[in-house]
């Protein structure tokens, strides 16, 4: 059965008759009737009493019309819902990302939805390395990571920009100056995460010591941010200073006998991961709704969350 033979089925039934079928189907009356024949034939069926003054439904012709029609407009609505995603407008994007982006995410989410209606986006938080195993094996679409180098087969677009803070001390003769400099903090051991944990961030930071030419020994290992926060106060009160540094998407957090200040000339870049190839309009639209969520928020606020995406 095909879709023509319906649609023939339905022209003859409105037209009342095989010549204005093929009239409104701009086809030869010939070709009308040998696809109603056939169809009569697969379904088993007689659809229309024909005599040489009138063409009639059947009683099967008319319990069968309702489902043709139903048939012709489910198909119209596949063709128009595939049209839609084409578009942009409908469909699912899958989208990889980490509980550290949350803050943009979200607001662009809400952005998306009501210039998309129809475009939904599923997030799946997961490290950094799944969400790209994931976008390489197809079964994500987009994932968001921090940094901006390239990855062998995927192609990345920098949506925004999170700024860095240092923490140390608030009893540190550093936490004087409104702002600090990679240089200033030359000799002030660094509590960093190591580098298989976060890759991209640890050569983010490590690459703005060499480019200063600052050297800092290594200091124990960063965790989460509220526990490094308290390792860093508690052994300044020690006699063992050291600082650390974050990515600032939020709001500072409570932290006791800390001092934050922003690092000078420092950014840490967030990119959108995807497949190589030309960027499908859902994509775009997405690209444009979190570039747009990150300008909108880092007029109003910001707050940290600690390198860990």
């Amino acid at each position: 059965m095909e879709l023509r033979q319906l649609e023939y089925f339905v022209a003859v039934a409105d037209e009342g008759g095989f010549g204005r079928a093929a009239g409104r189907l701009h086809v030869v009356q010939a070709s009308v009737s040998q696809q109603i024949a056939r169809l009569e034939r697969e379904l088993g069926v007689r659809l229309f009493d024909r005599t040489t003054r009138r063409v009639g439904l059947t009683a099967a012709g008319e319990q069968l019309l309702p489902e043709a029609r139903a048939a012709l407009a489910s198909a119209a609505r596949v063709g128009q819902v595939a049209a839609e995603i084409v578009s942009g407008r409908q469909g699912v994007l899958r989208l990889g990302t980490a509980r550290a982006f949350a803050e943009r995410v979200h607001p662009a989410l809400d952005a998306l939805a009501d210039q998309a209606p129809g475009l939904r986006v599923r997030l799946v938080q997961d490290t950094r390395e799944r969400r790209i195993d994931s976008l390489r094996s197809g079964e994500s679409d987009a994932a968001l990571v921090r940094g901006g180098r390239p990855l062998p087969g995927l192609a990345m677009v920098h949506v925004w920009d999170d700024p860095l803070f240092i923490a140390l001390p608030a009893t540190h003769p550093l936490a004087a100056l409104p702002r600090l400099e990679p240089a200033d903090l030359a000799g002030l051991p660094l509590r960093l995460a190591p580098r298989d944990r976060n890759p991209a961030f640890h050569d983010l930071v490590t690459g703005l010591l060499r480019t200063s030419d600052t050297d800092v020994p290594p200091g124990p290992h960063f965790t989460t941010l509220q526990e490094t926060l308290a390792a860093i106060a508690t052994d300044a009160a020690g006699g063992s200073p050291s600082w650390t540094v974050f990515d600032l998407v939020g709001e500072l957090p409570p932290a006791r006998r800390i001092a934050f200040r922003p690092l000078l000339g420092s950014r840490s870049p967030v990119s959108l991961a995807v497949r190589a190839g030309p960027l499908s309009p859902a994509i775009r639209q997405l690209i444009a709704a979190l570039e747009t969520a990150a300008v909108r928020q880092t007029r109003t606020h910001s707050s940290p969350v600690g390198g860990g995406a």
